[in-house]
């Protein structure tokens, strides 16, 4: 079927498997004689590919539908805010009180001890504020009682930290959340318990208890194996029956407990989810994923569960697992290298350089769909996008300036959910993960850095209102050094988006590259930080701009000529590149334009 210059093809396909992977055959000519090339989720090839990226329908229960339309907020509760209460409260023994305005040590042994006091009730208080942003979900960090200010080493799962406000705290903030239409969810550690914790205490106490299966201990229980060798972060040992029904299928589980009146969470984000059952020849981290979710369908249907992994993730997310992935390297990573300053000293995911290598925008574009792409696409769009996090340096250190503000709007444009990290929208700085956990700043202005709230809420609102950016496709246009085009299309309406990190000319793409004809396809602009301009002929559109900058331009619906189609070829030739990028993004050498209409399933 040709429409225009795109050409459409479908065809029906039984899936007998409940993870079907495919990939297209392209049959063509190359100096006058036969070829073939095949396309994949990573792009086109003119060789033969592995099938670890081919396209994957997945036939699983999908996700909550609420989850695709989701804006994540997340609070580390000792830095939001404090409540009248808190400065009522002892200091514990293992904390260093700390006043609101007191600098964040970057490192050493105080560090996990410094106590500034925010509260859950502090959250509750500031709920206005993550509303006006126009997020949806509200991410605490862990609140169990713990000994340490990230609270990951918890001493208890049965109840929230005093410190924080107790569980009443915690019923209140979930209750005004959900009386705002906001979603709470919790951040859980099914890899490992603090050494305080009352399982492990037990463990130590007496080698033949049921808690001593629960950890790893040598044969002589004297030593144990630990979250990176930390000995107050002693690791699970999933072999235990008796831990899996207290902490995932039980009654009163841990898993189960906090999704369940009074306290009505709306899923968990598992810490370290990609280490969670594995230890040297063990690997139960499958079947314990499994065991979560399918406790949390049986206790409250339409909650959500996501999973921190900060490796190449995708071998762990096919659709009966976890339902996202919290991971930075097909993403976080890739932004932060392409809008980098120069010699930006910050600690670069646990890497022994001293900062991000500065890599092009082409480089950027093939780093992200190398990564990202044996990741189901119903998978791919529930990843969260975060452009930092309470593990990370802060973006507004790393960028080039104006950077952040590029890189805020493409977590709003690209598939995945837009995250935030509380005082995204201020600006606030850092150079690791702990300095990036400075306290809000809302009586002290002279430390917001930067005004972003409103962008932020303008790119909710459009993101809420224009199905394109939480369901659309994704084709990739162009990608040089300093400058990347995509396009989210949808039958409604499609939006174009171009960002750049310097100032560039004349890069000129066909209008059958962009658009498949049907309707008028001159864009028509919806939103911009600094000055993109896209000029507009009957062939071509040509842009130009100021950097850095982004722009988003709303183009006519994609219209199938039979309302269904499984993939789309444009035919169009690109315009003379100036720059020496390509516009041939789904493979790294010279190609047809060929692109991917539908990975949407």
């Amino acid at each position: 079927m040709a429409g225009h210059s795109w050409q459409w093809w479908e065809c029906p396909v039984l899936a007998v498997n409940p993870v079907l992977r495919y990939r297209f055959l392209i049959e063509t000519t190359h100096q006058g004689r036969p070829a073939w090339e095949w396309l994949n989720a990573e792009g086109l090839f003119d060789r033969d590919t592995p099938d670890f990226q081919d396209f994957r329908l997945i036939a699983h229960a999908p996700a909550p539908d609420w989850l695709h339309r989701a804006v994540i907020y997340q609070v580390f509760p000792d830095r939001f805010a404090r409540s009248r209460d808190a400065l009522t409260r002892a200091t514990p023994d293992w904390a260093v009180r700390c006043g609101w305005d007191e600098p964040v040590q970057r490192a050493g042994e105080v560090t996990p001890r410094q106590l500034y006091g925010g509260d859950l009730d502090g959250i509750t208080g500031h709920l206005d504020h993550i509303q006006a942003l126009g997020a949806s979900v509200l991410y605490l960090t862990p609140f169990f009682p713990a000994r340490s200010n990230h609270r990951y080493d918890a001493t208890t799962f049965t109840k929230v930290d005093p410190l924080l406000g107790g569980d009443e705290a915690l019923i209140r903030l979930v209750d005004a959340a959900h009386h705002r239409g906001l979603r709470v969810i919790g951040d859980l550690t099914a890899n490992h318990s603090g050494d305080a914790h009352e399982w492990f205490t037990a463990a130590l106490e007496d080698p033949h208890s049921a808690e001593a299966g629960f950890y790893y201990f040598n044969e002589d229980h004297t030593t144990y194996a630990s979250w990176f060798g930390v000995p107050s972060l002693p690791k699970f040992n999933w072999n235990s029956p008796e831990l899996r029904r207290r902490f995932i299928t039980g009654p009163s589980s841990v898993i189960s407990r906090w999704l369940a009146p009074p306290f009505n969470l709306d899923g968990w984000r598992i810490d370290v989810a990609n280490m969670t059952g594995r230890h040297g020849t063990d690997d139960m981290n499958r079947e314990i994923a499994t065991l979560i979710r399918h406790t949390m369908q049986s206790i409250k249907p339409d909650a959500v569960l996501l999973a921190e992994s900060t490796n190449d993730a995708a071998a762990d997310f096919d659709g009966t697992t976890w339902h996202g992935a919290m991971t930075y390297s097909n993403f976080t990573r890739p932004l932060w290298q392409w809008l980098t300053k120069e010699d930006a000293p910050v600690n670069f995911f646990g890497t022994p350089i001293p900062g991000p290598n500065r890599i092009s925008a082409k480089n950027f574009v093939q780093t992200h769909q190398a990564l990202a792409a044996a990741f189901p696409w119903r998978i791919r769009t529930q990843n969260m996008n975060a452009l930092n996090s309470h593990d990370t340096a802060r973006a507004a250190t790393v960028m080039i300036p104006g950077g952040q503000l590029v890189g805020l709007a493409m977590i709003f444009t690209l598939p995945g959910i837009p995250t935030l990290f509380a005082g995204d929208e201020f600006g606030l700085e850092g150079i690791n993960g702990e300095e990036a956990r400075t306290p809000m700043p809302w009586a002290e202005p002279g430390k917001i850095r930067a005004s972003l709230g409103p962008y932020i809420a303008d790119l909710s609102r459009l993101r809420r209102e224009l199905p394109a950016l939480h369901e659309g496709n994704l084709r990739w246009l162009y990608a040089g050094d300093d400058v990347l085009m995509y396009v989210r299309e949808h039958n409604e309406v499609c939006v174009l988006i171009a960002a750049s990190r310097a100032a560039f000319e004349a890069v000129e793409l066909p209008v059958s590259l962009i658009h498949s004809g049907s309707g008028n396809a001159t864009p028509s602009p919806l939103w911009g930080c600094g000055t993109v301009t896209a000029r507009s002929t009957s062939q071509s559109i040509t842009f130009s701009g100021s950097g850095p900058s982004l722009q988003l331009w709303k183009l006519p619906g994609i219209k199938v000529p039979t309302g269904k189609s499984a993939f789309h070829m444009s035919t169009a030739t690109p315009k003379n590149d100036p720059t020496g990028a390509t516009t041939d993004l789904p493979r790294p050498d010279q190609a047809p334009q060929l692109q991917a209409a539908t990975q949407h399933h």
